[in-house]
């Protein structure tokens, strides 16, 4: 008698790491956030000046989302006058790279379009 032991169970996409995608890309400004770490601009006052339509108050929402998903750290400095410095995380790294890839896969779909 043959029985219908099923072997797969409904994939489900990963929650977490699906919505962080959604809000890194929903946020205008986390990709060049990313571009400007990458190119060694790590202080929000230097991020501010470097990107025309960039605001402080946009900024800083953005900087408190990617380290509330642990991609960003912020390293404050006990000094006079305070120092402020964000550097990309291990775990940060890893999702950078995954956003790299994605980015490849977008420009294959254009070229075949």
């Amino acid at each position: 008698m043959k029985t219908n032991d099923n072997n797969f169970q409904r994939k489900v996409a990963p929650d977490k790491s699906a919505r962080m995608l959604e809000t890194i890309y929903g946020c205008k400004w986390s990709l060049t956030v990313y571009q400007l770490l990458d190119s060694g601009i790590n202080r929000p006052g230097e991020m501010v000046r470097n990107v025309e339509g960039l605001t402080t108050k946009v900024l800083n929402q953005c900087l408190r989302k990617n380290i509330e998903f642990g991609i960003l750290e912020r390293i404050a400095y006990n000094e006079v006058p305070p120092r402020v410095e964000y550097k990309v995380t291990g775990f940060g790294g890893k999702f950078m790279r995954i956003l790299d890839e994605i980015e490849k896969l977008q420009c294959e779909i254009e070229q075949d379009a």
